[in-house]
């Protein structure tokens, strides 16, 4: 026993003796950037501490708060001014007198290949936008940390709807000031931005025919509708998009504030669901402001790509028009459905999006295929029962006058019948010319 006793006494020793070797170590291979002993290369004498006879080192897990400070900076690609930079506050350095510069690392190549504006000052932003630097940052509450105090103070407009199943839909549409900038943020920045192919959604030359239209007389149709699909984009996707196309970090963070929402302190939900009460609390993009489609299909191209790909793999065709997504295939995409499926909502959730699967659709030849609206069994076509309901409204407005069918109460209730008979005239021309006659025979002076 006393024998056994030792043997783990020596192994002991061992490792502490092969430890202090480790944490002290002898050779000139260990050294740290900027010690004393790093200089040699650059023709100086190894200067050790302590003995000559015991040469030691600094410590390989120490480092001093200046070296790590610097390293932050270096790694970064910024710069310290001494200047009271007070609109970094949020990235101050130990000392309170210094601010990292964020406006330092803008890549006017990548700007210039989109032929988009080189904003490298605030001085520039605030030209850019016609507004002072003050009224910008009025206009994002940087005083009150990025939150309007009360719901009056917001520059939104709120307003929660239900929606037709269940919870609630919140559009939040930008006062004029703030509608303002974002229109000129949209009109010379994000429309210069070219979006994916598959995306069919406010994009310029593609509406809902041409996102049903490639998928017009396939075997089956599959379909996925994306889960809060604007509250989803986060303001740190906004902050990445307009940091890859080049602008600083400062920039894109100006930018993504004008062109998000938070939600004021205290304001009521009429849902009780926790989720959707974190969902819109968190700074995201508002359902109502100009620049929302754009910067949506921005964040999105990623998952674009990845599904566009998995597709191809399984012979399908994809597309996407704001949230619906759809996939089209033949028969042997039909036969694969099994293993595509949870490949796509696997691709969507590390896409940083969720699916709904009450509103997944699996759709054969054999049923009603419709894709945004449009019903491609065959050919893209509207609906019969579209065309049935539209055909009875003029009719009635015929005979019992157009005041007796706004149940809606559509504002211009005329404008709303001529948009819809626009719909059906492009989808189907001799359908649109027969109740145009019967549109034509409505007295509206009535």
């Amino acid at each position: 026993m006393r024998t056994m006793h030792c043997q783990v006494k020596d192994v002991f020793m061992g490792l502490w003796s092969w430890f202090l070797s480790w944490w002290r170590p002898t050779g000139s291979n260990h050294t740290l950037p900027g010690s004393p002993s790093s200089n040699q290369a650059g023709g100086q004498k190894r200067q050790w501490l302590g003995s000559t006879t015991t040469p030691k080192l600094p410590r390989l897990r120490y480092r001093s708060p200046e070296m790590v400070r610097q390293w932050r900076i270096e790694g970064r690609g910024t710069q310290v001014d001494q200047l009271p930079y007070v609109y970094a506050r949020y990235a101050r350095t130990r000392r309170r007198e210094q601010f990292l510069n964020l406006l330092t690392d803008t890549r006017v190549d990548l700007l210039q290949q989109h032929r988009l504006p080189v904003l490298t000052t605030l001085d520039e932003l605030s030209q850019f936008l016609g507004l002072p630097i003050k009224r910008l940052a009025g206009l994002i509450h940087l005083a009150d940390h990025g939150r309007p105090p009360t719901e009056k103070k917001s520059h939104y407009w709120l307003k929660w709807i239900r929606k037709k199943r269940s919870g609630h839909r919140l559009i939040e549409a930008p006062k004029p000031a703030l509608k303002r900038v974002q229109e000129i943020i949209l009109r010379r920045i994000l429309d210069l931005v070219p979006a994916h192919p598959a995306a069919h959604g406010f994009v310029p030359g593609c509406d809902i025919v041409s996102n049903a239209q490639l998928h017009a007389g396939k075997a089956v149709v599959v379909k996925f509708d994306l889960k809060d699909f604007y509250p989803s984009v986060t303001f740190s996707k906004v902050v990445a998009i307009f940091r890859s196309l080049g602008y600083s970090r400062e920039m894109a963070l100006w930018l993504a504030r004008l062109t998000t929402s938070a939600l004021p302190m205290g304001m009521a939900f009429p849902d009780k669901n926790p989720y959707s009460i974190m969902l819109f609390t968190r700074r995201h993009l508002p359902q109502g402001a100009p620049t929302s489609p754009a910067l949506a299909n921005l964040a999105t191209y990623s998952l674009d790509v990845r599904l566009t790909g998995l597709a191809r793999r399984f012979g399908a065709i994809y597309t996407r028009y704001a949230d619906d997504l759809t996939f089209s295939g033949d028969h042997r995409f039909l036969k694969q459905l099994k293993r595509f499926v949870p490949l796509t909502d696997k691709v969507i959730v590390q896409c940083r999006f969720h699916s709904q699967p009450a509103k997944r659709r699996i759709l054969r030849q054999s049923n009603r295929q419709t894709v945004t609206g449009v019903v491609v069994n065959q050919r893209p076509n509207c609906s019969r029962r579209d065309y049935d309901q539209l055909k009875a409204i003029l009719h009635n407005c015929v005979r019992h006058g157009h005041q007796t069918q706004n149940r809606d109460q559509q504002v211009d209730f005329r404008a709303h019948l001529q948009g819809r008979l626009a719909h059906i005239r492009h989808l189907n021309p001799d359908r649109g010319v027969r109740l145009q006659k019967i549109f034509e025979k409505i007295h509206w002076n009535s």
